[in-house]
């Protein structure tokens, strides 16, 4: 027993300082997600939403929706949209850009809602930012109705599992630990004057797979994009981000 409660003040423990980490960076975040053009998102996000994202049904859910832009475009796609985040002031900010949008405070931990509310759940680079992902997954799947879909992106567990080593294109990749697993993730990024600090899991491929198994849930679509730019990048080697369909069974 003793065991059991020191590892429920863990994750506890865990699930209060990421709240308190993106409470803390929403500012740096807000520069960082609304400087046109600056991040990932804006290269990948279209990808996302043509080969992973169903056409609009009843009711979307967007599990850590940040400041909304994710919401935004999904709303600007014909989806009715329901966003929860833990954050207060991306939440606030998020309403400034989108006034009749639907933006609660909730954990994917614990969703506020009933048993298949949804035919589409979507966490767009969040599954990897909760501290109990296998637990977020089985909400996510419980507020699915019957043949609703779970759509996902995460960093990709291969891009978490080493580095380049050099900013040339074809610089070897070196993975210096172990790729199978878990673990956390702490890191620093500063470009063109933005610094972000991001803080999360990294999870290998079966870990995925078994929360998803774990949920009643079924792989239905799978991508490995490469970096869509035309510019020379080693991302179009080993890919950046990893989508995936699941689907809730009859």
């Amino acid at each position: 027993m003793r065991v059991r409660r020191e590892g429920l003040r863990l994750v506890h423990d865990y699930a209060r300082l990421m709240k308190d980490h993106w409470e803390r960076q929403a500012q740096n975040w807000l520069r960082w997600a609304r400087t046109p053009g600056f991040d990932a998102y804006w290269r990948y996000s279209p990808i996302f939403f043509d080969e992973i994202v169903p056409s609009p049904g009843h009711a979307t859910l967007e599990i850590g929706c940040g400041e909304g832009r994710v919401t935004r475009d999904l709303k600007a796609l014909g989806h009715d949209v329901v966003a929860i985040d833990t954050s207060p002031t991306l939440l606030a900010a998020a309403r400034e850009l989108d006034p009749v949008g639907d933006y609660r405070e909730a954990s994917a931990e614990e969703l506020p809602f009933a048993n298949g509310a949804f035919d589409l759940v979507v966490a767009y680079n969040s599954l990897m930012d909760v501290d109990d992902m296998p637990k977020a997954v089985g909400e996510a799947s419980r507020v699915l109705q019957p043949e609703g879909r779970f759509a996902i992106c995460v960093t990709h567990p291969l891009a978490d599992a080493g580095r380049f080593q050099g900013t040339e294109p074809d610089a070897p990749f070196l993975i210096e630990g172990s790729y199978l697993g878990s673990s956390r993730f702490e890191g620093t990024f500063t470009r063109d004057s933005l610094t972000m600090e991001f803080s999360g899991w990294t999870y290998d491929l079966e870990h995925y797979s078994q929360a998803f198994q774990a949920a009643g849930l079924l792989i239905e679509r799978l991508c490995e994009p490469a970096d869509p730019s035309g510019e020379a990048s080693h991302w179009k080697r080993i890919p950046t981000f990893l989508f995936i369909r699941c689907l809730k069974p009859s």
